[in-house]
């Protein structure tokens, strides 16, 4: 077996080919001690001087036969083409455990010449692509950084050594390269989309221009966006030329489905048809975005590969004193998920402000552009919805990714349903533990197909049913997502009716209404006739009591405190926070109370109060249920324990918010007690004095675990570290630099 690279070097390394990739491997290999020595193979007597004379490589040697005997590992770095003669050239010199890999950016064709060369693919035999590089070429082009944060793709194939791909994988990330491990098909056809083609088009485009008769202006006065886009234009002809050729079908199968977009487009373009063409430059814009953030690994479509290096953020909050000031917190997530949902089966034009810009919400508008619906924003909260009507989405181009969004799921569930096109939804590792099974069932009742995963759990696969009937459902837990979902698929049924256990927020009921729809709502029982027609209307988002939530409780439990938060719903069925709150003693006061677009707004202002613990109405759970783990914190500050039955919800959120939270107040010094539905805590506080020790706490990368125990750290006597805080993100994107505006000391650490 050969040997694997878990602390100690590499006796002898041959690499062929010194170009930009195989000298920045070699400058890699030396910069972190990964061999003891480095063989160069070329064919040019001056690149393998210039090799040695820039300590790249150790040794010289243009006899690839003498040059792999004895080798460890070979790196094939030289031009595609050449990939069968230089593999026919060493098969008789390879050691038995020699391992080789290499660079080629066409993995199917390596691998059919060393089947052709070898009879079958060796078991050492690592084909690999490492996703970097750059228009400059020559031994004297490479870095030692140059894979640093970059992918590399290897594609073993069955059969092969699981030690060699393990020596392999450990080189690249030593590098500071991600791996990620790819069949060779797969890989082919990806590259040919997202590399191959547009060096194609690049070069036609120069070559275009070039024959122009006013080349010599167009080339003058070209601006950025012409010499950004044909920068590549500038790279090796001819090894672009081996791999237009090396992977021929999968490039022209890119570019024939790109000449008929193109076609589209240019008709578009002869006809006037603007919502055509907007559609074409929304969804590229923000497809484009989309690209940049999972570059930098912020994406909630982060889902390539496990073996991928996942952004780390940490919380790191200092004692704090007092919070003041005034804010308008982001847009409420409820909202802005129905405000893209509603707008997009609306006829006309939907105008909305205040869209909240977290992972979440974004993930329901990106699926809603997956499903055809063109859709302008989001710009500083403004978004512009063309609605397509009721029967008008269309079947997307492949899986709906909804990453952390449980509302984005159970919604497009309903929704999706009575589509006359089949559609797979799917999420993150922490959604997929989410139960959908209290959507499923109701919606099968309606004569929906859906079959979802292990326990109820997603992926859902939907196989649309555009006749379903509407059905009399009492809802075994109360869920506003559950409800929710019902009525969205009511919309395609006859009359569909939804008793509630408690009651839930009703967000979609007033946001239909608003749209024009007839909702009859008494007591705990809504009733949605099928059929009716959804008008366009115009939007204007209030902030989340949600996220108000923290700066609530940070305004109550902090010394001296007076905060005004500005623009807040206060939907009746929103405000459990406030309840509760005000039953321990807060100063609440709901200032300028008016409508807004259906949904009741305000402005709060919020001053320090001496709490006391309280036993937690039942009645309140439901209108509290995202607020509770900051709500555990302002009990924990509160004289006398707290207590809360009635919640088993809570274990199934993004984390098991009862036992995480009571494991967070425990580290911090706090006597905490989980249930199984609920938990107890024994407030420390006596108005004055520090609650909670200084310490570490592990979020389970639950945004509202993470900000709960920012909220702490203004009654902490010491530092507080609050761990894997990245998904904040999901709901609240600017926490940190509001937190910081009020008076809370924190600073957001990237640890990776």
């Amino acid at each position: 077996m050969p040997k694997v690279v878990l602390g100690r070097p590499l006796s002898k390394v041959v690499i062929i080919g010194l170009g930009l990739i195989g000298s920045s491997f070699a400058r890699g290999l030396k910069k972190w001690g990964l061999c003891e020595e480095i063989v160069g193979c070329a064919r040019s007597s001056s690149t393998l001087e210039k090799g040695l004379d820039l300590g790249v490589i150790d040794t010289a040697e243009k006899d690839l036969s003498l040059a792999v005997q004895g080798a460890d590992l070979v790196f094939l770095s030289m031009p595609i083409g050449a990939t069968e003669k230089i593999l026919s050239t060493i098969a008789p010199y390879l050691g038995e455990n020699t391992i080789v890999t290499d660079a080629g950016s066409v993995k199917g064709c390596v691998v059919e010449a060393a089947k052709r060369v070898f009879g079958e693919v060796p078991e050492n035999f690592i084909p690999g692509h490492p996703i970097a590089g750059s228009e400059k070429s020559g031994v004297d082009a490479g870095t030692s950084g140059l894979f640093l944060h970059h992918k590399v793709i290897l594609t073993p194939v069955s059969g092969h050594s699981p030690e060699a791909a393990l020596t392999v994988t450990a080189l690249w990330e030593a590098m500071g390269a991600n791996v990620i491990l790819m069949d060779p098909g797969t890989h082919d056809k990806i590259l040919a989309a997202t590399s191959h083609l547009p060096h194609l088009l690049a070069y036609s485009l120069v070559d275009t221009m070039a024959k122009d008769d006013e080349s010599l202006d167009i080339f003058r006065y070209a601006a950025g966006g012409f010499r950004d886009f044909t920068r590549i234009a500038a790279s090796d002809p001819t090894m672009w030329h081996d791999i237009f050729l090396a992977n021929r079908a999968a490039t022209l199968e890119a570019l024939d489905e790109f000449t008929e977009d193109l076609a589209l487009l240019r008709k578009a373009v002869d006809t006037g048809n603007s919502q055509d063409m907007l559609g074409v430059f929304t969804r590229a814009q923000a497809a484009r975005e989309h690209f940049s953030t999972i570059l930098s690994q912020r994406a909630y479509l982060e889902k390539m590969s496990e073996s991928m290096n996942e952004k780390q953020i940490e919380f790191i909050l200092q004692p704090g004193s007092k919070v003041s000031g005034k804010l308008r917190v982001t847009g409420d997530k409820s909202i802005s998920h129905r405000s893209i949902i509603l707008g997009s089966i609306a006829e006309g034009e939907t105008d909305i402000e205040g869209f909240l810009e977290g992972e979440d919400a974004l993930a329901t508008l990106q699926a809603f552009r997956d499903l055809g619906v063109v859709i302008e924003g989001p710009h500083q909260g403004r978004v512009k919805v063309y609605g397509v009507g009721l029967h008008g989405l269309k079947a997307p181009p492949g899986d709906l990714y909804l990453g952390n969004s449980g509302t984005s799921m159970r919604l497009l569930a309903g929704l999706l349903a009575a589509q006359d096109f089949s559609v797979t939804l799917t999420g993150d590792k922490s959604l997929t533990k989410r139960p959908m099974g209290r959507v499923a069932t109701p919606l099968r009742l309606m004569g929906a197909q859906i079959d979802t995963g292990q326990d109820g759990s997603p992926p859902l696969a939907i196989k649309g049913n555009p006749s379903l009937s509407g059905i009399e459902y009492p809802m075994p837990m109360a869920s506003a997502q559950v409800k929710s979902c019902l009525l969205l698929a009511g919309l395609y049924a006859d009359s569909t009716t939804v008793i509630e256990p408690a009651p839930t927020r009703d967000h979609t009921e007033r946001m239909l209404r608003g749209f024009g729809v007839s909702v009859d709502q008494r007591g705990d029982t809504v009733t949605l006739q099928g059929g009716q027609t959804l008008k366009a209307c115009s939007i204007d988002i209030p902030a989340d009591i949600s996220s108000a939530a923290f700066f609530i409780v940070a305004g109550t439990i902090a010394k001296d405190s007076e905060i005004l938060l500005e623009h807040v719903g206060v939907n009746p069925t929103r405000t459990g926070v406030i309840d509760i709150l005000r039953l321990m003693g807060a100063n609440i006061s709901l200032l300028n109370e008016r409508q807004v677009g259906g949904e009741p707004v305000a402005d709060l202002l919020v001053k320090s109060a001496d709490l006391k613990g309280i036993d937690i109405p039942e009645a309140l759970v439901p209108l509290a249920i995202d607020e509770f783990p900051v709500i555990f914190v302002a009990a924990a500050c509160a004289q006398g324990p707290t207590c809360l039955r009635g919640a088993e919800e809570l274990r199934v959120k993004e984390s098991d918010r009862i036992q995480v939270m009571a494991d967070g107040l425990v580290s911090l010094g706090v006597d905490a007690q989980a249930t199984p539905d609920g938990i107890l805590i024994n407030g420390k506080g006596d108005g004055q004095a520090n609650v909670f020790t200084e310490g570490t706490v592990e979020s389970h990368g639950d945004h509202r675990i993470a900000m709960s125990f920012s909220v702490a750290s203004l009654r902490s006597s010491g530092e507080i570290r609050v761990l894997n805080c990245a998904n904040v993100a999901t709901s609240f994107p600017s926490f940190v630099s509001e937190a910081q505006k009020v008076g809370i000391q924190i600073i957001a650490k990237d640890v990776q």
